[in-house]
């Protein structure tokens, strides 16, 4: 999405100098994609050692972070040490100390971050703000927010290095800091205190051994018997997946399609989690990635009113047994829909505009921010690393209720201000 953004839209304004991952074959892969693509390259390639030598050779003014989770903090902090500013992916880390090592490095080094929060530009989203900051529902006292993977999306997590918890937090760091960044960006708040149960209930195999499912395979590409189970996906697809994993696996031995049903699964698929905030106000979340269905609810509930928000999408995993590009593929219809309910009148629909490109319009508007600088938002949708950090403590704080069976309080890990 970044590399495509400079080298097409903001090609006048912004210039990519070089690239830097574990494996030469992905970018190798994606030096070629530039080239028929865009017409543009090929650009320096450095390996994950030779990082600072890249940036050294490079001199560029900002290093965009999209590695494994957990590498986050190392290349955000050496990146400013070197004299760079820094856009990161989501989550911005995946823990309490690697996120004191952000917030001292910013504040030794001046540097400056952004942490890139697509969903909030969505505009469905950003029309639930709007109604919010307004004042149609009055304070919000308490809000519900249901979260649902399906078994091609949320299964996605469970065959790649998410599996591993030590890599991604989990999903209610790695998935969940979107959703509940977009909680404390509609609320204006911070929150306070934790409280979370979850468990590995679906995926793995001593799940898959009590339903009596049969998968013997620790992952789906080279096992014949894999051919009908669904949820393998094909790594040998003719296209991104291909190239990217399928031909590039000798470089660092990086498995993508492992069995969801195998082992060395260390994260949850499913979460349950109560947060107080500041000032009062109460959230309900849960996470389930084994659905049938995929999407969100939302429901605000304040002084003056309610706002129902419903949204049923269902994404497909490029190479799944669903796979779009599959004559046999039906494309579900979704829902799409925000209630407005104020106090002794009637439920009313609420309308909102999208544009084209990811989330309605929204990744558009994103990357205008990020590559031109957030102008006059009313909504503020600009996000820095006080809101990663509000965003990922929720995570880390229900990632330690979950080993311990008790809240916690966000301030003992990391003070917020």
């Amino acid at each position: 999405m970044y590399s495509a953004a400079i080298l097409d839209t903001y090609k006048e304004s912004c210039e990519l100098v070089g690239l830097c991952d574990t494996n030469q074959g992905r970018m190798d892969y994606w030096n070629a994609q530039f080239a028929s693509q865009h017409q543009a390259g090929p650009f320096p390639t450095f390996h994950a050692s030779e990082f600072e030598p890249m940036v050294r050779q490079t001199q560029p003014d900002v290093v965009i972070v999209t590695s494994m989770d957990r590498t986050h903090h190392r290349y955000i902090c050496r990146s400013m040490e070197l004299g760079c500013d820094v856009i990161t992916e989501k989550p911005m880390t995946i823990d309490e100390e690697k996120t004191k090592m952000i917030f001292d490095t910013i504040e030794r080094t001046g540097r400056n971050l952004i942490v890139t929060f697509n969903y909030r530009y969505s505009p469905r989203n950003s029309r639930v703000k709007e109604l919010i900051q307004t004042g149609e529902i009055g304070e919000v006292i308490s809000v519900h927010f249901e979260w649902m993977l399906d078994t091609k999306h949320g299964a996605d997590y469970f065959r790649r290095w998410h599996r591993d918890k030590r890599n991604s937090g989990g999903l209610i760091v790695h998935k969940s800091t979107h959703h509940f960044d977009l909680v404390n960006w509609w609320l204006d708040d911070t929150p306070e205190e934790v409280f979370g149960m979850g468990r590995l209930a679906f995926y793995g195999l001593d799940n898959a051994e009590e339903r009596g499912v049969v998968a013997p395979y620790p992952r789906y590409r080279g096992y014949a018997e894999a051919s009908s189970d669904p949820f393998a996906i094909d790594l040998e697809d003719g296209a991104g997946l291909e190239g990217l994993y399928a031909n590039t696996e000798s470089y660092d031995g990086y498995v993508r399609d492992h069995s969801v049903f195998a082992q060395g699964i260390s994260i949850e698929d499913t979460m349950s989690v109560l947060v107080r905030y500041r000032r009062k106000t109460t959230l309900t979340y849960s996470l389930n990635a084994f659905l049938p269905c995929e999407g969100y609810k939302v429901s605000f509930n304040g002084t003056k009113g309610r706002i129902e928000m419903e949204i049923i999408e269902r994404p497909y995993v490029s190479g799944s047994k669903t796979d779009q590009n599959d004559p046999s593929y039906e494309a579900p219809s979704g829902t799409e829909r925000i209630t407005l309910q104020r106090m002794w009148e009637k439920p009313e629909e609420v309308s909102w505009e999208t544009g084209a490109g990811g989330h309605g319009g929204g990744d558009r508007r994103l990357l205008q921010d990020v590559f031109l600088g957030a102008g006059d938002d009313p909504l503020g949708r600009a996000a820095g690393p006080l809101d990663g950090a509000k965003s990922i403590l929720v995570g880390i704080a229900a990632n330690k209720s979950f080993g311990t069976g008790q809240p916690v309080r966000i301030d003992d890990l990391f003070r917020l201000g």
